[in-house]
C-alpha cells in the first residue's frame, strides 16, 4: 500500500508566496519531509493547478491505501473534489485565517483534518497515514 500526497494550486511557490503566512518550505522541502517520515512506506507526491489532475489522482489512489491531500484554493471552491474525497473509502484548518476561509469542501470527508502546522502538518499527516494503513 502506498500514500498519496496531492498538493493543489499555488503550492508549487510555497517558499517564495507570502512567506510571512505560508513559511519559506518549499514544496520540495515537503516532500523530503514525507518521504523522511514515511521510510519504507511508498509515498506518491504531486502537484497540480488543475483541479481536473487532482480529481484524476484521487481516482487513482483509491486502489492504492491513502491520501494526504491539501487542495490550497480548491478547499473553498470545489464540489467536484469533495465528490471525488467522497468515493475514496481510505483514511484521508485554516481556521485562523479571515472568516471565507473557514468553510471547507474537504474537511467534511477527510478522516482527520491538520491545520496551522505549515510544512511540518506533512509529516505528521504522512506520520499518522502510516498508523492509519497498518
Amino acid at each position: 500500500m502506498k500514500s498519496y500526497v496531492l498538493n493543489g494550486p499555488n503550492l508549487n511557490r510555497l517558499g517564495k508566496r507570502e512567506p510571512a503566512i505560508y513559511g519559506k518550505a518549499t514544496l520540495a522541502d515537503v516532500e523530503r519531509y514525507c518521504r523522511e517520515e514515511a521510510g519504507n512506506h511508498a509515498v506518491e507526491f504531486r502537484q497540480s493547478n488543475s483541479e481536473a489532475d487532482i480529481i484524476g489522482w484521487i481516482h487513482e489512489a483509491d486502489k492504492a491505501g491513502g491520501i494526504i491531500i491539501n487542495p490550497a484554493a480548491f478547499t473553498f471552491t470545489s464540489i467536484a473534489i469533495l465528490d471525488a474525497l467522497k468515493m475514496f473509502e481510505g483514511p484521508s484548518n485554516i481556521h485562523k485565517r479571515e472568516p471565507y476561509y473557514h468553510h471547507s469542501y474537504v474537511s467534511k470527508v477527510a478522516t482527520a483534518v491538520i491545520a496551522g502546522l505549515c510544512a511540518e502538518g506533512y509529516r505528521v499527516a504522512t506520520q499518522a497515514m502510516k498508523s492509519l494503513l497498518k
